[in-house]
């Protein structure tokens, strides 16, 4: 499809475009400056408020003029690194006005990384812009989107059989930006966002200096922080910043200390049993096997409520927490609240635990209500998110008739209420489950730092005068496994609440059940369940039918099973691969499983269980090689350090895959035990000698910083 012409940039108009406060506001309302209701200071905040008129703050300002900046130096690639909480839509929309009326952009493309981020984008520029400029979600407007200034869509979108490259043009766009940068543009979806010729904005949350917080010694660390580090450390170089400086930063803290955003209190809650699955050792479980044999098993956190289930463990967090939670000031109710569970069935536990707990506590007052399960399995779930942030989930006043705070208390989700959820009258965080991804971590913890007045809620006069701390001023992050410590070391945790130690019951076989119990303390350990799910790995003769037809019935199933579709249409990956894992693989009926699956592909590497997916739903036409994948990569690094000596490039590319790929040879120049190259036959003495000198250090580290070793794993 042909695009339309492409636009002339102007960048000394943009340059010179004079942004103030009210850019925004102007666009809203042209005329507001000059109406009596402005003009009178004490009726201002009142008019402003019924026409929602929007006003940058100081930062956000800056950061419109620091791109100006960088346009002025040049760069036609910037980076916003801004703390969750502090608008990042309002500085979007500034700087695509900026773009649009100045003529350096006709159309401009938002790209988010989830399907519900879609719609909160597309009401904010419409509540922003919609004087001025057309705002669509491109799925939804697929035959006229061309019609619109702003189109929103998810990358998946694009992505979904080479969509992006069949029905636009590189020119249709002259300005791209990135919502959560190094998630909408990682893996393959920088395709989609190189394809388009013009500026290009990312926008983070998550701020590099978070991610050094670990041992990087290991080029190929499995660590999940590790990934993400060097995820991000593309992203910067994506977006011109190669010294790892955003166009413009502003953080949590800078946040706080202006009075814009709020710190939380963090509550170090960790239990007997989540100390032991956070150990070196982790959980132990001594038991005996079928042959009479005393066998131990160990259990980390990583496998709480999937592999290790534990009742008692549930029940004193939900307790813990209530116990605990910070109250609301109006009403004296527990604070809204948000916990994060480990799975669905986890989130369905708790909350059914929440209303036990509330039931005796406030007899008769919640009926079940208290606590909600939002996850994508529930009908509706997206609108309690948004019933919940309007006051209104399950009914309201509760309490008091006149103070219209929402009757369900407590939402319990997995992922659907992280980014870009905004509640602004949050005052409780729970972490029932730990975390490894250091942008999740940041988005849950970003979740209560929007400042909020009670007040606002309150339609009593009398009672109004009796709150007398109506203004939040802090919320409550309790954190059940440790998680600040994982991502920050020695973290100085604000309280620490003792819990009832329990006592190790028998594990003989002797009294009820044949698993391990843990018993006088506050919890239980059921672990007949978990026997039956370590011993269970029966192979029958499907499992040895490793061939191609196999892995096209695997993808017929997948392609049929419309949970899946949808979510991977949705870009929910987590939840693709967490219910391909749990429901579809070692099922007795075919006894799929990854290992089987990466045999049948016949690729010369190990390929994960998301690219796999990625090519039966068409988003990729092939598995690359990995030869493909090294050169790919060799490619990124000869256009950021540009070798000048053209005869040198042979042997700089022989040296960097096989740094890349050889374990070997890595450790060979890691150690400097270069005699070995001499009897090497993969990389020898004379090929490492022609590499010219300065590439002999620089590609090691280059490799470290940003390439993914486990790629080229056979």
């Amino acid at each position: 499809m042909a695009g339309y012409q492409k636009v002339t940039p102007n960048p000394q108009r943009l340059i010179d475009e004079q942004i103030g406060d009210d850019y925004i506001a102007l666009t809203q309302r042209p005329t507001y400056a000059s109406e009596a209701a402005w003009k009178n200071e004490p009726e201002r905040p009142r008019y402003i408020q019924t026409n929602k008129l929007r006003f940058l703050r100081p930062y956000q300002l800056k950061a419109v003029q620091a791109l100006q900046r960088a346009v002025k130096d040049g760069k036609d690639r910037f980076l916003f690194e801004m703390a969750t909480g502090t608008g990042k839509s309002l500085i979007a929309a500034a700087v695509i006005k900026l773009f649009l009326r100045s003529g350096n952009a006709r159309r401009v493309l938002f790209l988010v990384d989830r399907l519900e981020l879609e719609d909160q984008a597309k009401k904010a520029f419409v509540g922003l812009l919609s004087a001025d400029f057309k705002t669509d979600i491109y799925k939804e407007n697929r035959d006229d989107w061309r019609r619109a200034e702003i189109v929103v869509t998810t990358v998946q979108s694009l992505l979904f059989n080479n969509k992006y490259q069949r029905l636009f043009s590189p020119t249709d766009f002259d300005l791209v930006i990135s919502d959560e940068a190094h998630r909408s543009i990682g893996g393959n979806a920088r395709a989609v966002f190189d394809y388009f010729i013009g500026y290009k904005l990312g926008l983070t949350a998550t701020p590099r200096d978070y991610l050094k917080r670990f041992d990087q010694s290991s080029p190929t660390t499995r660590d999940p922080r590790e990934a993400e580090r060097r995820l991000l450390l593309d992203t910067y170089r994506t977006f011109g910043c190669e010294n790892s400086q955003p166009t413009f930063r502003y953080s949590l803290l800078d946040g706080v200390k202006e009075g814009f955003l709020i710190n939380p209190i963090v509550v170090d809650a960790r239990t007997v049993i989540t100390t032991e699955l956070l150990s070196e050792e982790g959980f132990v479980v001594s038991l005996t096997d079928d042959t009479g044999e005393d066998q131990q098993e160990a259990f980390k956190q990583r496998e709480f409520e999937k592999r290790f289930f534990s009742k008692g463990t549930n029940q004193l967090f939900c307790k813990t927490f209530i116990e605990n939670a910070l109250r609301d000031p109006v009403s004296g109710e527990i604070g809204k609240s948000i916990i994060f569970a480990v799975s669905q069935n986890h989130a369905a536990k708790l909350a059914q635990i929440f209303n036990e707990i509330a039931d005796r506590m406030f007899p008769g007052k919640y009926q079940s209500d208290f606590a909600v399960q939002v996850t994508s399995q529930i009908p509706d779930a997206q609108q309690f998110t948004i019933n919940f942030t309007n006051n209104n989930l399950l009914g309201s006043a509760n309490f008091l008739p006149a103070y219209k705070t929402s009757k369900v208390r407590v939402c319990v989700t997995v992922g659907m209420m992280t980014t870009g959820y905004d509640c602004p009258d949050i005052l409780n965080l729970g972490l029932f489950r730990p975390i490894f991804s250091p942008t999740d971590f940041i988005q849950i913890k970003g979740r209560g730092t929007r400042k909020h007045n009670f007040l606002e809620q309150l339609f009593d006069d009398t009672i109004k005068e009796g709150v007398k701390e109506p203004n939040k001023t802090s919320y409550k992050l309790f954190d059940f496994f440790a998680n600040c410590e994982y991502f920050e070391e020695e973290y100085n945790y604000d309280e620490v609440i003792k819990l009832p130690k329990p006592t190790r019951g028998r594990s003989d076989g002797e009294g009820e059940g044949t698993g391990p119990v843990v018993v006088g303390g506050t919890y239980e350990h059921l672990g007949e369940d978990l026997l039956s799910m370590i011993s269970a790995e029966a192979i029958g003769p499907e499992g040895m039918r490793i061939d191609r037809m196999f892995f096209e019935r695997f993808g017929d199933s997948m392609r049929e099973n419309e949970n899946i579709a949808q979510a991977v249409e949705a870009g929910q990956w987590d939840r693709v691969i967490d219910y391909v894992n749990r429901e579809v693989f070692d099922k007795p009926e075919e006894y799929y499983n990854l290992d089987k699956l990466r045999k049948a592909a016949a690729v010369d590497r190990r390929l994960t269980l998301r690219e796999i997916l990625e090519k039966i739903f068409g988003l990729i036409p092939r598995f690359k090689s990995k030869d493909e994948l090294l050169e790919e990569e060799f490619a990124k690094f000869v256009a950021d350090h540009k070798p000048d000596k053209a005869e040198a490039i042979v042997a700089i590319k022989n040296y960097f895959k096989a740094y890349a790929s050889n374990n070997q040879i890595r450790s060979i120049i890691e150690n400097r035990h270069f005699t070995d190259l001499a009897t090497n036959p993969v990389f020898s003495t004379r090929d490492y000698k022609a590499v010219p000198e300065k590439y002999r250090a620089l590609i090691p580290e280059y490799i470290k910083d940003y390439v993914s070793l486990n790629q080229f794993v056979a």
